[in-house]
């Protein structure tokens, strides 16, 4: 990555901390950004703070898309990000309003030490607690220095009253001791102050003013409230949220809290949390900007997500909804269970802004007509990993009105043979023009298999990735697999398989995604060979663009992106 001479530049200013009270005085608004970029990269968290306390912007955007190679920043600058935030909020020079984190987070402890996703929310979530606590304390202080003032301004009427007494007095006739009605009115005038002369400051009279219209509106007190509570809102911090058992009591708390920062959700991602607290979230959640769900491991069970779907209808940009071994297991013998999957199809039919719907490990074999055809509009990703897919459920997805629009499916782990080969033809065939990420690893493709598959594949002419692990293909089998992938003009990632000669022997004829997986490598082999071998098609076809691994850990379809 080349950078720019403004971004070198930058890095050289930010080493420099002593010299920080010197040019952040004079730093134009412009280069705040370049610096602030200079500080993350550089691990910079002293200037970090300096830099977003003072803020210009309306905005600050931390979690963009980051190319390839770039580092994120790490959790020492995230955490000077968030105290800086929080006393810009009472520093004038700062006019920040919109936080946006979405996509800052990385994996808990991975390399670089960034900030994950569960760590970043408690942080979110105590941010919010701070804030609140700062403006209550200064807000108490306002009070206290405007009680003062209004009673030195109470005395100050008093003793003006007092001497326009004793004035009156000297001046009136003793033979005359009635006073006139102007003069009654000035003196009852002078005994008691009215509430306007008593309320003084331009906040104070916007709140009682406010009060006034809240009161006035009747039928839609609700509406007034939330619009009441926002009046007060002075920063808006949005990010995608990670949320579990253990931090389920924090993130309610915040949700609940009403502070000058509001914490707004674009994902939402939970785990080990039961139907009901999953409930209670969402009645926190703002309605607005909440893009996605993603629910794992939780005993939903199907009448338990009939009960969230509902909920879920209610925010109106949601598009993707995703369920990772939450125990839909509609094998089992269970009274209702019929009822239920109805209630869960009739749901289904309220989200009319789903796009993407992932279910892993759900066990609902025959039921993907019930799931898939209840869905207004059809969908663009769709993840089907470990559901036990019956060919029933294979023919059906080929006709659906899903099938034409499918930019990324996943069928890992579902077992495919020739009753179900013809299915997945179809299926390439419907989707050839739009599909650019296709997974199949673990489905028991064979070198016939694969052999008579090629040619759908290789009509997909978007195709970007194409991930074929644990699949038991021969040295032979994967040849034509690259020979078939250098013809893809779009494809650019092939994850492939290890060769069944990689492995050592007494690996059955047909070993399952499993066995494969478990088995270990002959290291007798090398395993290089077959690389090099892969490579020099690839090259000789003139493909330098297109990446072959067979590193299933590493393996990210997103970098195709």
């Amino acid at each position: 990555m080349v950078l720019s001479l403004v971004s070198l530049c930058a890095v050289e200013v930010v080493r420099d901390h002593s010299s920080s009270p010197c040019w952040l005085r004079w730093v134009p608004r412009e280069l705040y950004r370049p610096l602030l970029e200079a500080s993350f990269t550089d691990c910079r968290p002293l200037a970090v703070g300096e830099l977003v306390q003072r803020w210009p912007e309306r905005t600050l955007r931390v979690g963009r898309r980051r190319k390839q190679g770039q580092k994120g920043p790490n959790r020492l600058c995230i955490q000077a990000l968030l105290l800086a935030v929080v006393r810009g909020m009472s520093d004038q020079r700062c006019s920040l309003q919109v936080l946006d984190l979405c996509g800052l987070q990385g994996d808990e402890g991975g390399m670089g030490d960034p900030m994950g996703g569960w760590s970043l929310t408690v942080a979110l979530c105590t941010m919010v607690v701070q804030a609140r606590a700062r403006a209550q304390s200064a807000q108490r202080e306002r009070k206290r220095l405007s009680a003062l003032e209004r009673e030195k301004d109470g005395k100050r009427e008093r003793g003006s009253c007092k001497r326009g007494k004793e004035t009156h007095c000297n001046v009136a006739s003793p033979d005359n001791m009635e006073l006139g009605e102007n003069d009654r009115e000035q003196m009852g005038s002078c005994g008691t102050l009215s509430e306007e002369e008593l309320i003084t400051g331009v906040r104070r009279r916007m709140e009682v003013e406010r009060k006034k219209e809240i009161a006035g509106l009747g039928g839609s007190r609700k509406e007034a409230e939330e619009q009441d509570v926002n009046g007060d809102v002075l920063l808006h911090v949005r990010a995608d949220l990670f949320v579990n058992a253990r931090s389920w009591e924090r993130f309610r708390g915040a949700l609940s809290t009403v502070g000058p920062l509001k914490l707004q959700c674009r994902y939402l991602r939970v785990e080990e949390i039961s139907v009901t607290r999953i409930k209670t979230l969402l009645g926190l959640l703002p309605r607005q900007g909440l893009l996605g769900i993603d629910v794992r491991y939780s005993s939903l069970g199907v009448a338990g997500l009939a009960e969230l779907l509902p909920l879920l209808s209610t925010f109106p940009a949601l598009n993707s909804l995703r369920l990772h071994y939450c125990n839909l297991d509609f094998r089992r013998d269970h009274p209702g269970q019929e009822e239920a999957l109805m209630d869960l199809s009739q749901g289904l039919t309220q989200l009319h802004e789903l796009r993407r719907l992932s279910l892993t490990a759900l066990r609902l074999p025959g039921q993907l007509r019930v799931l898939l055809s209840s869905l207004p509009q059809p969908l663009e990703k769709l993840e089907l990993p470990y559901l036990s897919l019956s060919p029933a459920d294979l023919a059906y997805l080929s006709c659906s009105h899903h099938a034409s629009t499918l930019q990324q499916l996943d069928l890992s782990e579902n077992r495919l043979d020739e009753n179900t080969l013809t299915s997945i033809r179809r299926l390439l065939s419907q989707a050839s023009n739009g599909l650019q990420h296709l997974t199949l690893s673990g489905c028991g493709l064979t070198d016939g298999l694969m052999g008579l598959l090629l040619p759908s594949l290789g009509s997909c002419r978007a195709l970007k990735s194409l991930a074929l692990a644990l699949n038991p293909l021969s040295i032979a089998g994967l040849m034509d697999l690259v020979r078939m992938a250098v013809r893809m003009p779009s494809l650019r990632q092939l994850l492939y398989p290890n060769p069944l000669e990689d492995y050592q022997p007494g690996l059955p004829d047909l070993p399952s995604s499993a066995q494969l997986l478990d088995w270990p490598l002959d290291e007798a082999t090398d395993i290089n060979i077959t690389s090099s071998q892969l490579n020099r098609v690839r090259l000789e076809s003139g493909r330098s663009d297109l990446f072959l691994t067979c590193d299933l850990l590493n393996y990210d379809k997103d970098l195709m992106d």
